[in-house]
């Protein structure tokens, strides 16, 4: 008979569940190549964003609806979707930043919400006018960006034993299509530098989520919001097109250019949170 005051067998130690992580991606630029020749069309980015979800994603969501709500109010069934093009051009509920006192409290207010989220930023420069003339058949601009981006995500995914997902916001039904072939392909087969054994440990889900504007997604609306700046800063610092002057842009830049992957040893942040293609 066995004494009953002996510990018996050790018990196996439950797994521990590995951190969950969401990218949240949005380009500027269009991503075909129509008149590559031009600076507006020549350059597409591609930004993402990613926050551990839970205690930081919720904290920087409940923060901007707040943000939201001391501006526009209650908007229960039309709630307020930050989209740059609307805001530059104060459509829709942006009509109220027609007014220099609101503009001035919506700049401020944006600018403390995105410096106190917790998030990292990766942005994917693809100048296509130098990838079309390279190639006799170039990769769709989006899709080469998309799987430079997630190179770059499931590396740091795995280098911190954690896993993640992918969200997009809808450009259109055949669009919406072709992205999530893309990203399936990258599933499955893999990248140039990374196999698909190695994309699989770090992505949770086979498909690419992809939601509607009026969806109102918090990570979205950053991607979006932070896109259009960070892509003008990159070119200018390169010397690719000119200085735009004393713009909003380059406050939001600032306010998170601390915020972008990078290698945690030496602290490079080109290859990492800035990739050129």
């Amino acid at each position: 008979m066995s004494d009953p005051s002996s510990p018996g067998p050790t018990e196996p130690a439950p797994q521990q569940r590995r951190p969950r992580y969401r990218l949240y991606i949005d380009e500027s630029g269009d991503h075909t190549y129509k008149k590559v020749d031009e600076v507006p069309h020549r350059y597409l980015a591609l930004l993402g964003v990613w926050f551990q979800q839970g205690d930081d994603y919720n904290a920087f969501a409940n923060d901007l609806e707040r943000f939201k709500l001391s501006l526009f109010g209650q908007r229960p069934d039309n709630p307020v979707v930050l989209h740059r093009s609307d805001i530059i051009n104060r459509k829709g509920a942006f009509g109220i930043l027609c007014d220099e006192e609101k503009r001035n409290r919506f700049d401020a207010g944006l600018l403390e919400v995105v410096s106190r989220a917790r998030f990292k930023i990766i942005c994917v420069v693809l100048d296509k006018q130098e990838h079309k003339g390279r190639y006799v058949d170039p990769f769709h601009p989006y899709h080469y960006c998309l799987a430079a981006m997630l190179e770059r995500f499931s590396g740091w995914l795995n280098y911190k034993n954690a896993m993640g997902d992918v969200m997009a916001e809808s450009r259109g039904k055949e669009e919406d299509l072709q992205l999530k072939q893309a990203y399936r392909r990258v599933y499955e087969s893999g990248t140039t530098y990374f196999s698909h054994d190695q994309h699989q440990r770090a992505l949770t889900s086979k498909d690419i989520k992809i939601q509607p504007k009026k969806a109102n997604i918090a990570g979205l609306q950053l991607a979006d919001v932070l896109a259009y700046p960070i892509k003008q800063t990159l070119l200018v610092e390169k010397g690719l097109i000119s200085d735009p002057g004393d713009v909003f842009g380059k406050k939001i830049y600032g306010a998170v250019a601390a915020k972008f992957n990078r290698n945690e040893w030496r602290g490079q942040v080109e290859g990492y949170g800035i990739k050129w293609l």
